[in-house]
């Protein structure tokens, strides 16, 4: 007998029938002598309905109180599938994140989780009960409702299973596996069979959508190991422990299942990004920190950053990006900065996407940025600005030139299906 967390993505909860699917699935493990705990997301399309509601009654809105709309959304499907549970002869109950508690910090829609008691879940689970959490929720310490930022649920899975030491965490969305590429992209992406943390971090923290960056981190951390699967599957289809989905999992571990790998695991593409340029900033110790500071107080994430220095006037640009959602928030910390930074003028673009190429195999191969600086000139498709790490190389293009730049450079480093 295992122990197992079982998460199900947006399009997995969207409405009733997918429900019962799910409830279905989840039952038929328990069936086969595991242990199992489900975290859920709330429907597709709920969250940007609650979102909307918070924009339309104040776009400047407090986050405390966005915590306490959009966090209804996950509350609504645990409770429904926990009904469909029972309906099906199964014991289940449903957790809200304060009744478990899943305790984090104070930084409201981008909440961390700081301790989880997880003593009343195990005995839920040990008496043969389904426990069901909703995804993306917390309290603070002063008792508030917290959300964990977009994607939490991924996050909520794997702090449930590290927290009460499953064997294994199996995400379930509406795609059967880690791929290449978005498959709705290029055609002839391949599913992964295994991905290593490290590799699946850097895809998620450029633009993957299959699982959230803080929940990869996490499960690196605390040795999770996770499985990505499709829940859209028939009623008679083989159970998760057999189920070829793609595993992530450690370095170590993944020497052992694949001797020899492509040098590129994966190409992301994210459109959620936005430039700001900010320009004639005096050539000063500090100037920069001006910038920045304010930012990061604010817990905004500031990704690529470039500087451009006039040497005959010591004057600079900066150009630097942020999530497209910060955007109207980091003009505004920046507009009421301006004396202290001593700016010009600020400039923005919202029509803006990172490509980004990922692959353990750069570490000992060269010239895979030139492929890709190459592949990109060659399609007269220009680049406003580049960062790399040890695995990645990442660029920005204009947002029109997205599913052009993801389909050459998927040709371009041979991952395309025979």
């Amino acid at each position: 007998m295992a122990r197992i967390v079982m998460k199900f993505g947006g399009t997995s909860m969207a409405g009733t029938e997918r429900i019962r699917r799910v409830a279905n699935i989840v039952r038929r493990q328990q069936a086969a002598g595991h242990e199992v705990a489900v975290v859920v997301s709330a429907m597709a399309g709920e969250t940007d309905r609650l979102v909307g509601f918070c924009r339309e009654a104040n776009a400047l809105y407090d986050p405390a109180e966005y915590d306490v709309v959009v966090a209804a959304g996950e509350q609504i499907t645990s409770g429904l599938l926990a009904m469909t549970l029972q309906a099906m002869g199964c014991k289940a109950r449903s957790w809200l994140g304060w009744q478990v508690p899943i305790k984090t910090d104070s930084a409201h829609a981008k909440a961390r989780i700081e301790d989880f008691d997880p003593g009343a879940l195990v005995a839920s689970m040990a008496a043969g009960e389904i426990a069901v959490i909703p995804g993306f929720q917390g309290i603070s310490p002063e008792g508030r409702v917290t959300t964990l930022g977009r994607g939490g649920s991924d996050t909520s899975a794997v702090a449930v299973a590290a927290a009460v030491k499953a064997d294994r965490c199996d995400i379930y969305t509406d795609v059967d596996g880690v791929y290449t590429t978005d498959p709705r992209i290029v055609a002839k992406a391949r599913k992964l069979p295994n991905v290593t943390y490290e590799e699946m971090l850097e895809l998620a923290s450029v633009g993957s959508k299959v699982l959230q960056t803080r929940s990869v981190s996490l499960a690196m951390k605390e040795r999770v190991r996770v499985q990505v699967l499709s829940s859209f599957i028939d009623d008679d289809a083989p159970l998760a422990d057999e189920l070829p989905g793609t595993m992530i999992v450690s370095d170590e571990e993944l020497e052992g299942l694949d001797m020899e790998r492509q040098l590129i695991t994966g190409i992301a593409a994210d459109k959620n990004e936005a430039k700001i340029t900010l320009t004639r900033i005096a050539d000063r110790p500090g100037a920069v920190a001006a910038i920045f500071g304010p930012l990061a107080a604010a817990n905004i994430n500031v990704d690529m950053i470039i500087q451009n220095i006039a040497k005959d006037k010591g004057e600079t640009d900066v150009t630097f990006t942020v999530p497209q959602a910060d955007l109207e928030r980091s003009q505004a910390l920046l507009e009421g900065q301006k004396d202290d930074i001593g700016f010009f003028r600020m400039i923005t673009d919202s029509k803006v996407s990172k490509i980004s190429v990922v692959g353990v195999g750069m570490r000992s191969h060269a010239g895979i940025a030139a492929t890709m600086f190459k592949t990109l000139a060659d399609r007269g498709i220009n680049i406003q600005a580049i960062s790399t790490s040890e695995i990645k190389v990442s660029v920005l293009i204009d947002a029109d030139e997205t599913e052009l730049a993801v389909r050459v450079l998927h040709t371009a480093y041979g991952l395309d299906a025979d």
